[in-house]
């Protein structure tokens, strides 16, 4: 797709889902130690002698990977600390759980870190050997004091001391985080301080230790390695390096754009200001997934020309004037990359249903009718085109992936990869990594008199984002037929709020109608809100959430929302019984179930373009 973009077209203005999740945390260690990957497997993280967890709700949003960390605290004595706005699993399980006010990550973060520089607890040795400007690093805590702190994180000054003494005594320390980290306006600078505390306790360069953002898609670290960005070809090599650029041009015989394009965010502005006619997007539900999502359904119903191609007609379909289907991952052979750096094969199992193909022969036939003289094959062959344009791929062929085997990048010409990264040097010139000094800013979006409750929004175990996918399965569509929004009890007993009761949440940007559940996970004036919304487009978070967007990536500022909570009168289109008749074994909590449906603000069809027809496809079965 990104030769496409590139080659054939003649654009740059392409990008991919890490957009709205981890690319803050890759900037972050860009900036510090160079490659934006795990720093090992996730078997270190189960070696590791203390794990801290920051904005991840783990247990539901990586289940597979949380058990390692649960077995290890149970089994080991592995040490757990985790940060969070919600008391979920993984912090009840915890040694140490911290509950920071919103957004103030990057202040604790930054305490720590000059505490253990100020009282000779660093690793010393470590510094002078493997990292740059320790000196003006230091200089640039001067503020971090633990007091200040904790004045405006609210957690407690002993406990920030307590945090700091657990990490400098343990063998080997992992930090994970996710979106809790990543989608705010400082997100790249929260996810460099993490590293840079890593850096001051030497928590690099050995086994069980290291920084681990957490990627909540089965190709997110892989589309962003091969190249599905505005300013990097595959391998992170630069757009705008003429001499990388050559390379390209060399052995895709074109000339390619020079400067780097458009990212998610700023292609929905350029829609809006006029400048940008067409867009083809494939297997991302965008309507619904990005920020802000009336200003992006919006953009969308401006474009001139839209494709969209997809394996189920998604929620984004209904603005589209070509529907192309695509095959899923169990009629088509390729690779993903884990969260882990993990090249793994992906093989066929099924032909393609009906007249859907895999997204490789889609993409060719394009480029083709286009011009282009593309020819391969078998995706085997396209990876043999991009290893040896690749120094991070240059030993991957799908014969070494073969029954089963895995590779984690970089992998060497010969086949050698490299688990555990920076065995010997850092990826800087000089092998050295580098302290990267970060301010702190208020977040966007803050409580007022109007909106005067942050409303934080997350994954559900039952379903996987919006449910474009689970709501398919009749199983956990009846467990989670609809999304909620956890109230605190606190919070509930002042309002006259009981699990069930309707509520409108208004934000600065929307409006949606959900039922409350109130809970102890959440505490006092914050909220919760699921992602899941597939069975009521009206009850989507993101027709809540804002156009704010970390400073650096762009990745919108999902957990910066302020909100209105409106209680509801019971009128009679609500149900008569109790909504709440079931009750979640996970937490001894009631889940709601559907009630009756709210009445729309909008109609589907007025999504429709001028002139179009709204295709049926009928479903994939189960």
């Amino acid at each position: 797709m990104q030769k496409l973009a590139r080659a054939v077209i003649g654009t740059n203005n392409m990008d991919n889902c890490s957009r709205y999740c981890q690319a803050p945390a890759t900037t972050g260690l860009f900036r510090t130690v160079g490659y934006g990957g795990d720093a090992g497997s996730i078997e270190d993280i189960e070696k590791a002698g203390l794990v801290l967890i920051i904005g991840s709700n783990t247990a539901e949003s990586h289940p597979v990977l949380a058990t390692r960390v649960k077995r290890s605290h149970k089994l080991r004595g592995q040490k757990l600390i985790v940060a969070d706005l919600r008391e979920h699993e993984m912090a009840r399980r915890a040694d140490v759980f911290l509950h920071p006010n919103p957004g103030t990550d990057l202040l604790w973060l930054s305490a720590i870190t000059r505490y253990i520089l100020d009282n000779g607890l660093a690793k010393t040795e470590f510094l002078k050997q493997w990292v740059n400007g320790t000196d003006t690093y230091w200089k640039s805590l001067e503020s971090f004091t633990l007091e200040m702190a904790s004045e405006r994180s609210g957690i407690p000054v002993e406990t920030l001391k307590q945090v700091a003494h657990m990490m400098v005594e343990a063998d080997g320390v992992c930090v994970l985080w996710a979106m809790g980290v990543t989608q705010h306006s400082m997100g790249s600078d929260t996810s460099t301080a993490i590293s840079n505390l890593l850096l001051a306790t030497g928590n690099y360069m050995r086994p069980g230790a290291g920084a681990y953002p957490l990627r909540g898609h089965n190709n997110v670290q892989g589309a962003s390695d091969h190249g599905a960005m505005p300013n990097f070809f595959p391998g992170y090599q630069k757009v705008d390096d003429a001499e990388v650029r050559a390379k390209f041009e060399k052995a895709w015989g074109v000339s390619l754009p020079p400067k780097p394009g458009l990212d998610n965010h700023l292609m929905i502005d350029a829609i809006h200001e006029g400048k940008l006619k067409s867009m083809y997007l494939f297997g991302e539900e965008m309507s619904l997934v990005d920020s802000n999502a009336n200003f992006v359904a919006d953009a969308l119903a401006k474009l001139d020309f839209f494709v969209v191609q997809e394996i189920f007609f998604s929620e984004t379909c209904r603005f589209a004037d070509v529907i192309l289907p695509a095959s899923p991952s169990l009629e088509k052979d390729g690779t993903f990359t884990s969260t882990e750096r993990r090249i793994q094969r992906l093989y066929q199992v099924f032909e393609p249903l009906g007249d859907s193909r895999p997204d490789w022969k889609i993409i060719q036939d394009i480029a083709n009718r286009l011009g282009a003289n593309w020819n391969y094959q078998h995706p085997s062959e396209i990876y043999d085109e991009i290893a040896p344009l690749t120094p991070l791929f240059a030993g991957v062929t799908y014969e070494r992936l073969e029954g089963y085997k895995t590779l984690q990048w970089p992998v060497a010409a010969d086949g050698s990869d490299q688990p555990l990264l920076y065995t010997k040097e850092f990826a800087f010139p000089d092998g050295k990594a580098r302290f990267y000094p970060v301010a702190w800013s208020e977040p966007t979006d803050q409580p007022d008199a109007e909106y005067d409750l942050h409303l934080n929004n997350g994954r559900l175990l039952e379903h996987f984002h919006e449910g474009n996918m689970t709501y398919r399965t009749a199983g956990i569509r009846e467990k989670t037929p609809c999304t909620f929004v956890e109230v605190s009890p606190a919070l509930a007993g002042q309002r006259g709020i009981e699990s069930g009761n309707w509520v409108e949440l208004t934000s600065r940007y929307g409006k949606v109608r959900v039922q409350a559940l109130v809970t102890d996970r959440v505490y006092d004036n914050e909220l919760y809100m699921p992602m899941n919304s597939m069975d009521d487009m009206d009850e989507a978070v993101n027709r809540l959430t804002s156009s704010h967007t970390d400073t650096v990536t762009h990745t919108p500022a999902y957990k910066e929302t302020s909100v209105h909570m409106k209680v509801l009168a019971v009128t009679s289109t609500a149900p008569t019984k109790s909504p709440l008749p079931k009750t979640n074994s996970r937490f001894g909590h009631p889940t709601p179930q559907r009630g009756v449906e709210v009445e729309r603000k909008w109609k589907r069809a007025d999504y429709r373009m001028p002139g179009q027809e709204l295709v049926q496809i009928k479903p994939r079965g189960n």
